[in-house]
């Protein structure tokens, strides 16, 4: 199954904004603990982002990149 990545905007909590994945029509927010459900729409603002700047993402926030392949499946 697919998955979208999404740049949350910037704040002042974060700076460099949120990642954020759809997969199989759900959304979700990357947290330290890793990925928690969203509920609601997609927040205004979000833009797609390729898989790679999702990777790039990851590696300033200091996530591993292995957590884009953990986005949950919906259910």
């Amino acid at each position: 199954m697919d998955v979208t990545y999404l740049r949350a905007e910037a704040s002042m909590a974060f700076p460099r904004g949120r990642l954020l994945a759809v997969r199989g029509g759900k959304l979700w927010v990357l947290a330290p603990d890793g990925w928690d459900a969203v509920g609601g729409p997609r927040p205004e603002g979000a833009r797609p982002i390729s898989r790679e700047d999702a990777a790039r993402w990851c590696l300033f926030e200091g996530f591993g990149t292995d957590v884009l392949d953990a986005v949950p499946l919906p259910g």
